[in-house]
């Protein structure tokens, strides 16, 4: 998503802050990593020392109510925020928290498989995944035995 896109989305009813495109620059530079609202603060205020926690946290809650970004809950406790996009899915390692986005015909097959064996029409959907990433599964293992 571009900054054109986000003042589609904001319709004329919002406007395009100075704080707000910062955030939104933020979690585009960081598109790849699962942020929570202190993350970004922490990252906004080593640049903009005078844009506070609170107005990081209003801004992602319009973003999420415009579909900008979605909300994740990983199982950890935090709220965590990205970029929105459709049928996103990962996969949660238990053990070290990491978070891998799975993308391919595999997870995006779910909602035909859905459709064609149901009267139910998808519309989006996530997925979350939990086991153990590589790194761990020897420590897991070894702990078992």
């Amino acid at each position: 998503m571009n900054t054109f896109e986000l003042q589609e989305k904001l319709n004329g009813k919002y406007k395009l802050t100075r704080q707000r495109e910062i955030i939104f620059h933020i979690l585009n530079s960081y598109a790849s990593h699962h942020l929570s609202a202190e993350d970004i603060h922490e990252i906004v205020h080593e640049q903009h020392p005078e844009i506070g926690l609170a107005t990081v946290y209003r801004t992602l809650e319009l973003f999420s109510t415009l579909a900008v970004v979605q909300k994740l809950d990983l199982g950890d406790g935090c709220q965590r925020y990205e970029l929105y996009s459709l049928h996103h899915h990962h996969l949660i390692c238990n053990a070290c928290g990491t978070v891998f986005e799975i993308k391919g015909s595999l997870a995006d097959a779910l909602g035909t498989v859905i459709d064609a064996q149901t009267d139910f029409s998808v519309q989006d959907y996530r997925l979350y995944i939990y086991g153990y990433c590589k790194d761990c599964q020897a420590n897991v293992t070894s702990n078992v035995v």
